[in-house]
């Protein structure tokens, strides 16, 4: 099912809908039971504490690291249903990405032209690869990635909740998505 999407770069003001979605226990789950250490982070539900008071600094960050942030807004309704995002990790020497749908939206065919709008930013901003990065069992996160001309890259082991998972790596070359 295609869905007449864009993505849309948020104004400052615009980041309540952010606050809204990393707030919603439904939409965040995915998120819970991982030992991180970043401020504002709810271990039990994988919210994220991200008020009106913080909004400046991380719009700031993104323009000055050069992230890409957009909300994925639907054009018939003229709504937002979710963001997509990518970011340089400095550590791993790699460009990671994301969508994140709103809970009520899933499963109405948002995530695939989503990641396929990502991708096409980030080709068409010099970006090589792009990767994420997920538990195994999430099946339909998997097939997702799979579907849209990603390749499992590694696989590998972390902790949820205290507990052993299997998770996976995967990513796709960018221009992979022109051809």
């Amino acid at each position: 099912m295609v869905k007449n999407i864009e993505l849309v770069i948020p104004k400052l003001e615009e980041y309540s809908y952010e606050e809204k979605l990393e707030k919603d226990p439904n939409t965040m789950s995915y998120n819970a039971g991982y030992n991180v250490t970043y401020s504002g982070y709810h271990y039990d539900t994988g919210c994220i504490d991200f008020t009106v008071d913080k909004w400046k600094n991380v719009y700031d960050k993104r323009i000055k690291e050069n992230r890409y942030f957009a909300y994925i807004k639907d054009i018939d309704i003229n709504k937002y249903v979710g963001y997509a995002n990518y970011q340089y990790d400095k550590e791993q020497n790699i460009y990671e990405c994301g969508i994140l749908i709103e809970y009520k939206y899933r499963g109405k065919g948002y995530s695939k032209d989503a990641l396929k709008l990502l991708i096409r930013e980030a080709y068409n901003n010099g970006i090589e690869y792009l990767y994420d990065t997920f538990e195994k069992d999430r099946e339909n996160a998997l097939k997702l990635f799979l579907d849209v001309g990603f390749e499992i890259y590694k696989e590998e082991t972390w902790k949820k909740f205290n507990k052993d998972v299997s998770g996976i790596i995967v990513r796709i070359k960018t221009d992979n998505i022109i051809k």
